[in-house]
């Protein structure tokens, strides 16, 4: 079983967004006993609420739910029961040191480093660009999970 966390500031919008869209892909590929996908916060922000309303209209555009989905942070434990720990941008990155201290396993990451076109996911908190974050999401969804297949 590969196990994988993605991670953004508040996990209202872009972690959560990847969670699903990798759930989604991985049903679609029949691998979905194969995987455990989560998302967690770098910040206690958002901490309980909900997946943000524009990011869930996009993710239902697609035909992909996320209800009962609430914002939670990250753990150093997450790190102990992780393969992956996949974040959204560079200050994710920053961020996660506070919880998982070095990566002597490697199991940290930017989800668009899996790409031809590395760097950070847009985040569409500060863009209000949805769909940019969307590509940007399924652009590193998809090429992650061919990298574990």
């Amino acid at each position: 079983m590969k196990k994988i966390l993605f991670v953004c500031h508040g996990n209202i919008c872009r972690s959560p967004m990847a969670e699903f869209v990798m759930k989604d892909l991985v049903e679609k590929a029949g691998l979905s006993g194969q995987f455990e996908i989560a998302s967690a916060a770098t910040s206690t922000e958002e901490i309980g609420n909900p997946v943000y309303p524009p990011a869930r209209r996009k993710l239902a555009e697609h035909g992909i739910c996320c209800a009962g989905k609430t914002a939670r942070q990250m753990t150093r434990r997450d790190y102990e029961t992780y393969d992956y720990l996949i974040a959204m941008d560079r200050n994710n990155l920053r961020n996660m040191v506070r919880f998982v201290g070095s990566d002597p396993e490697h199991k940290v990451s930017l989800l668009m480093d899996h790409t031809s076109r590395p760097g950070d996911v847009a985040d569409p908190w500060y863009t209000g660009d949805f769909e940019a974050t969307w590509q940007d999401v399924l652009e590193g969804c998809t090429a992650l999970l061919e990298e574990l297949r």
